[in-house]
């Protein structure tokens, strides 16, 4: 097959060595783009063109001026120079950086805490847009109340709104889990409101001819029809809330959190650990894809095969476990706050577990009884 085909397959070896030439040049470039823009400078010599942020007028340009000149003899006296990358590290700098990240700035528990944050940010955005996206979707008397107010949220500056949400519900975790919430449910909601208008009514009709009423064909259609689609889009979705958490975690950054990290290395001017720190948020990122298109493949399994595999209930079993304690437990901690630090997350880790091993106990009989070739 020619790899220049419009929307042509690639094989599974084509793929792979494809994937492995791009990663491979996409490093290449980076390189070639930090070496291009590093500089050189006068070793033991202090060499700067920054002004201190409390000049301006002319005492700024006087003082510009002297600082060009003093570097300027400085440069014409050296006899050593040193390489720096003040705009872009190489690959190299970012992946050295992470033993000093680990060590001093809690690289793994700063990241723990975000991953939370985002998760009970994920829970809420995803319940609040599916209970009133069907709703607004099914009732005509709220369609016509909501859907153009529901169409018009994803408008609003959400940047724009930290200092409302910071009234609302302070600085602590809670007015951050509600601004990453509100984050996906302006683009989510509506969505899901577009998924149920896409329903075939081919399906409608057969329910409606077999008798149905109103709840079995929500149950049996809606349903799953709409959430067979919504994972793609939650999963495209979800992805954003990697750009708030940046926002939010800034507000209160004491509390720590990857996004109070980035902050932190920003001001103190080390481009290589705030590369390595975004290097974690796409590996964070590449891993939460992969997680939604597990659960798409194994809770929607019709959208990719005829037949009903061995194994696959165990593994449903296993999500629809893992996915309800989560909730269960998010609902009973907003609601009792206290009982976050008691037995309750230890008895959900422990759910968690057995819910893991029931899915690796699924996926292996999916694994033995799928026909290979």
């Amino acid at each position: 097959m020619s790899l220049f085909n419009l929307r042509g397959e690639l094989s599974r070896t084509q793929s792979l060595i494809l994937g492995i030439i791009g990663f491979v040049l996409l490093i290449a470039l980076w390189w070639m783009l930090a070496e291009m823009l590093a500089i050189k400078r006068p070793v033991g010599i202090e060499y700067t063109t920054e002004l201190p942020s409390t000049l301006n007028g002319d005492s700024a340009k006087v003082n510009l001026d002297s600082i060009l000149r003093s570097d300027s003899i400085a440069m014409a006296n050296a006899t050593e120079f040193e390489k720096v990358y003040p705009i872009l590290p190489t690959p190299m700098q970012a992946i050295g950086s992470y033993p000093e990240l680990i060590k001093e700035d809690s690289l793994f528990s700063q990241t723990l805490r975000s991953v939370w944050l985002n998760i009970k940010g994920y829970f809420w955005a995803i319940f609040v847009s599916i209970v009133f996206g069907f709703v607004i979707g099914l009732v005509p008397l709220f369609r016509g109340l909501f859907n153009k107010q529901v169409n018009a949220l994803r408008y609003l500056p959400l940047t724009a709104l930290t200092g409302l949400f910071i009234i609302w519900f302070g600085i602590d975790d809670s007015m951050k889990v509600a601004f990453l919430a509100f984050g996906i449910i302006v683009y989510l909601l509506p969505v899901v409101v577009q998924r149920i208008d896409e329903v075939n009514d081919v399906y409608l009709k057969t329910v409606f001819t077999l008798g149905a009423n109103s709840w079995d064909t929500i149950k049996t259609v809606y349903i799953p029809s709409v959430m067979s689609k919504l994972i793609d889009d939650i999963r495209v979705l979800t992805a954003i809330s990697w750009t708030y958490i940046i926002i939010v975690e800034y507000i209160n950054n004491s509390k720590g959190g990857i996004g109070a990290l980035i902050w932190k290395k920003q001001r103190l001017s080390e481009p290589e650990k705030l590369f390595a720190i975004l290097i974690v948020i796409i590996i964070i990122g590449f891993l939460q894809d992969l997680i939604f298109k597990f659960i798409d493949r194994r809770v929607f399994p019709f959208k990719y095969r005829n037949t009903v595999t061995p194994g696959i209930n165990e593994t449903q079993y296993g999500i629809y476990l893992i996915l309800g304690v989560t909730m269960l437990f998010l609902f009973i901690v907003a609601l009792i706050p206290a009982l976050a630090s008691s037995f309750l997350p230890t008895l959900v880790m422990m759910i968690v577990v057995a819910s893991v091993i029931l899915i690796l106990f699924g996926e292996f009989k999916i694994f033995n009884a799928t026909p290979r070739n």
